[in-house]
């Protein structure tokens, strides 16, 4: 936010940002018996893609970059996890969630280029 850094240009970064965002939007609207179970988890995991893109991307080694971008991608398929018990659950029904999912695939894609580059190199 203060800080200026190359990483915040990059589309995951912005992508990510925007997950979160609609993460915490989904939260708000599932039972309030789920605020310190589902709800706390899906934002944990849901930060977690942000921050650990953040701190990978500032790494100069590209195997630690890999493994912050690869924890990233884990925190994404954990929230594709617990959305999935949220609908078993009935929690989503009446809930728009078509562009939560979206973005939770283009964060996937555009991890898992990131991870395959640096794999690469």
């Amino acid at each position: 936010m203060f800080l200026k850094l190359n990483h915040q240009r990059l589309e995951v970064h912005q992508v990510s940002r925007q997950f979160v965002l609609e993460c915490y939007r989904l939260t708000n609207l599932l039972p309030q018996d789920e605020r310190f179970g589902m709800v706390t988890q899906i934002r944990r995991a849901a930060l977690s893609v942000h921050l650990n893109i953040a701190e990978g991307a500032s790494r100069k080694s590209e195997g630690e970059r890999k493994r912050y971008f690869e924890v990233a991608r884990g925190s994404v398929i954990e929230i594709d996890a617990a959305l999935d018990i949220a609908q078993g659950l009935k929690y989503l029904e009446n809930i728009p969630i078509e562009e939560l999912g979206k973005t939770m695939i283009t964060s996937f894609k555009l991890l898992t280029g990131l991870i395959n580059a640096t794999t690469k190199n």
